[in-house]
């Protein structure tokens, strides 16, 4: 069993930052890709921000230039640093780790930014 469990969401107002955590553990052997996803009310589930085991990383539009994924592999969690915050970035954040073919998926954490 792989466990991922996410941290760092919460209320911001616009302009804000925020980091999100998310931590694996369990059987962990190889993760060769992770990263985040977040879903709105009313709109389909979206990569924000991806980042594969050599390190390179994708980001969704919406996140150039905002958003930064970066890992911490000695503790096997990876990181997403999201700054000037828009309300419309307002989602449920998944993080998701693919483990030999298999992805798994955090419980998600509400992010919201309202002023």
């Amino acid at each position: 069993q792989v466990q991922l469990v996410e941290s760092g969401g919460g209320l911001v107002q616009p302009g804000g930052s925020l980091r999100l955590s998310c931590a694996a553990s369990g059987n962990i052997f190889t993760i060769n890709n992770r990263g985040w996803y977040r879903q709105a009310p009313g709109k389909q589930q979206e990569l924000v921000a991806g980042i594969t085991n050599g390190g390179s990383t994708t980001y969704a539009d919406s996140a150039k230039g905002r958003f930064t994924i970066s890992i911490d592999n000695a503790k096997n969690t990876v990181y997403l640093r999201m700054d000037s915050l828009k309300p419309e970035d307002t989602a449920v954040y998944y993080c998701y780790a693919e483990i030999l073919a298999r992805v798994y998926w955090g419980q998600g954490t509400q992010v919201t930014v309202s002023s």
